[in-house]
């Protein structure tokens, strides 16, 4: 694929979000409406250029006629910006090509490893933490939560308000977070770990 200029890396991104949200890629009203264009004429010519490009094929007549011909491969996560939704692309670090139906369920996003907080359930300091996106947990899962807009990965045990996020390794408290005053999310469960290129 040739190189492409930022605002068509803007829109390959756009389409490749849409996609992955929603099951299809947008119309040409939307690409037009998110990125300010006055006419749809706009959007078709950089879709065309997208489509020179390689990075994109066209089905002439369709609304929704855009197939990605990239694979995106799996996004690595770095430090996420306070506020920031954790798959912002300005927390991207860079892309694994490796399949996401690797894992069970499919890996959205890999994450990694700092400290060895959960060393004892063999996630090292290092690691790449496949993760699933969900905002929901089961008691005992390992789940990636964000607590005041810092990103940790713990297990998750619920008691009604009051939630423990318990480290794997008995150097590290557990963190017990009052729902009813802390703003806490849910942002995936763990579901693989990626260690000197091999998933275990």
């Amino acid at each position: 694929m040739e190189e492409l200029t930022p605002r068509q890396a803007q829109i390959l991104r756009f389409i490749e979000d849409a996609i992955e949200e929603n099951g299809c890629p947008p119309t040409l009203v939307e690409i037009a409406r998110t990125f300010g264009f006055h006419s749809h004429n706009s959007a078709v010519e950089h879709l065309k250029a997208l489509a020179r490009k390689g990075a994109i094929e066209l089905a002439g007549g369709a609304a929704r006629g855009i197939r990605l011909k990239a694979e995106r491969g799996v996004p690595l996560v770095g430090r996420v910006a306070a506020g920031s939704p954790i798959l912002s692309e300005a927390n991207i670090e860079t892309r694994y090509r490796i399949d996401p139906a690797l894992f069970e369920p499919r890996a959205d996003y890999l994450l990694k490893v700092r400290g060895m907080s959960m060393r004892d359930a063999g996630i090292l300091d290092g690691d790449l933490v496949a993760v699933h996106r969900t905002h929901e947990a089961r008691t005992g899962q390992i789940v990636v939560v964000r607590l005041h807009d810092e990103v940790t990965i713990k297990r998750w045990h619920r008691h009604g308000q009051r939630v423990e996020l318990v480290a794997e390794n008995p150097d590290y408290p557990p963190i017990v977070v009052d729902l009813k005053r802390d703003e806490l999310a849910i942002e995936g469960s763990c579901v693989g770990i990626i260690r000197s290129g091999r998933a275990l």
